[in-house]
C-alpha cells in the first residue's frame, strides 16, 4: 500500500509477539484510548454485516474475541481467527464457547467459499501485505457474501485531524505507559494509524482485490471508517 506503508511493515512474527505482550490488557486499552467509542464502532460493524441466524462469519484479527462475541449474540456461527497465540489464549479464557483458530490473514487455513461474511477490525493495517489479505478474504467468502473492514482512518475535519495527530503523538504514549505492559507497542500502532491510506484509497484496494459494490461509511468524523463490499 505505497512506500510509506511499506516502511512501517514489521515481520509477522514480530507483530504477533507484540500482541502477545499486550493481550491481557488489550480490551482495557481499547476502551481507554477511544474514550469508550470502540463499543459504538463495534455496534455499527455488527449492523453493517447484516447478520442473520446461522450465518457463518469469519472474524479476522479477532484478538480476545470481543467483536466475535457480538456477532455470535446476533445469531452468527463465528470463527475468531488471529495470528497471536497470546490473544487466542486470553480469548479462550473469556469466551470459552467461541471457536478460535490461529491463522495468518495472508494464508487463511480455510477452504474457498466457506463464509457468508468476513470482517476485520483494527487489524488490516498490521498485516504485512494487506492487499494479499484482502484477496484471501475474497477466496474464503461465498459468492454473494460480504466483507466489512473496520479501521482507523482519516478524520474529515482539518482541525479535528490536527488534534488527533497531537493525541497520537503525545497523549496516547503517556496513557499507554501508565496502563500497558508494553508502551512501545502502542507507539508502533500510532505510527501505523498515521501511515494508513485515506478512505478512497483503501476502497480502491478492495476493488483491486476483486470485491464488488465497494463503499465506505465514516464514523466519528472519519476517525474510523467501515469499508464494505460483496463477492460476485
Amino acid at each position: 500500500m505505497g512506500s510509506k506503508r511499506a516502511t512501517l511493515a514489521k515481520d509477522p512474527q514480530d507483530v504477533a509477539g507484540m500482541f502477545d505482550m499486550v493481550a491481557s490488557k488489550y480490551d482495557l486499552m481499547n476502551g481507554i484510548l477511544t474514550g469508550g467509542l470502540v463499543k459504538y464502532w463495534r455496534k455499527k460493524t455488527t449492523q453493517m454485516l447484516q447478520i442473520r441466524p446461522g450465518m457463518k462469519v469469519l472474524d479476522l484479527a479477532a484478538g480476545t474475541g470481543t467483536s466475535a462475541q457480538n456477532y455470535a449474540k446476533a445469531g452468527a456461527e463465528v470463527v475468531a481467527c488471529d495470528f497471536s497465540p497470546g490473544m487466542i489464549a486470553e480469548g479462550k479464557k473469556r469466551y470459552p464457547h467461541l471457536h478460535f483458530v490461529e491463522g495468518d490473514a495472508m494464508n487463511l487455513p480455510f477452504a474457498a467459499d466457506t463464509f457468508d461474511a468476513v470482517t476485520i477490525s483494527y487489524g488490516l493495517r498490521n498485516v504485512h501485505d494487506p492487499a494479499l489479505a484482502l484477496r484471501e478474504m475474497l477466496r474464503v467468502t461465498k459468492p454473494g457474501g460480504r466483507i466489512v473492514v473496520c479501521e482507523f482512518s482519516r478524520p474529515q475535519n482539518a482541525l479535528f485531524r490536527g488534534v488527533y495527530k497531537i493525541f497520537l503523538h503525545t497523549v496516547m504514549p503517556l496513557i499507554s505507559r501508565f496502563f500497558s505492559s508494553d508502551a512501545q507497542a502502542y507507539g508502533y500502532l500510532a505510527e501505523s494509524i498515521l501511515a494508513w491510506p485515506p478512505q478512497p484509497e483503501l476502497a480502491a484496494y478492495l476493488t483491486d482485490a476483486g470485491w464488488m459494490e465497494v463503499g465506505y461509511k465514516n464514523l466519528t468524523n472519519g476517525l474510523v471508517a467501515l469499508h464494505y463490499g460483496k463477492k460476485k
